[in-house]
């Protein structure tokens, strides 16, 4: 092998691994990415199943219900459109309550319940989470308002 051949060849050996590695960071990415789903998507079964996931929305007033003796509580979440129902078993934020825009993680069961793992709530009286906003602001135009908007 002359000498162009083997620089020839360290080349597309440093491509190919070049392309090797960056087939590997993506799909590592893809698998870690958390997206984010409104009420409405989730009817429409745009979300994944067995896969983690946010959804967020505003809690349904007279929905939430908490089991005695035990941290799991079950509410509905809305975007003015679709109703999903939560359940999450943990120490809720300070300012979760009904009517609050919050933000869940987790994923939806075979029986299309969302088991939350974390639920965030927004920080004060005028910040909603943008994607709670821009989901809430999809459904009130498109002319489905069932519940007051409150932010």
């Amino acid at each position: 092998m002359n000498k162009r051949s083997r620089r020839k060849m360290l080349v597309a050996m440093l491509v190919f691994g070049v392309g090797i590695a960056t087939v590997l960071a993506l799909t590592a990415f893809e698998e870690n990415l958390l997206y984010f789903y409104s009420p409405t998507q989730i009817h429409a079964g745009e979300a994944p199943q067995n896969r983690t996931f946010r959804v967020g929305g505003l809690v349904v007033d007279g929905s939430v219900r908490r089991e005695q003796g035990s941290l799991a509580v079950q509410f509905e979440l809305t975007d003015n459109a679709e109703v999903v129902p939560v359940t999450f078993t943990g120490i809720l934020p300070d300012l979760f309550r009904e009517g609050q825009g919050i933000v869940a993680m987790g994923q939806i069961d075979s029986n299309g319940l969302f088991v939350a793992d974390e639920v965030l709530a927004k920080h004060d009286e005028n910040y909603m989470p943008p994607e709670v906003a821009d989901a809430l602001d999809a459904a009130h135009e498109a002319g489905k308002t069932g519940m007051p908007t409150t932010y």
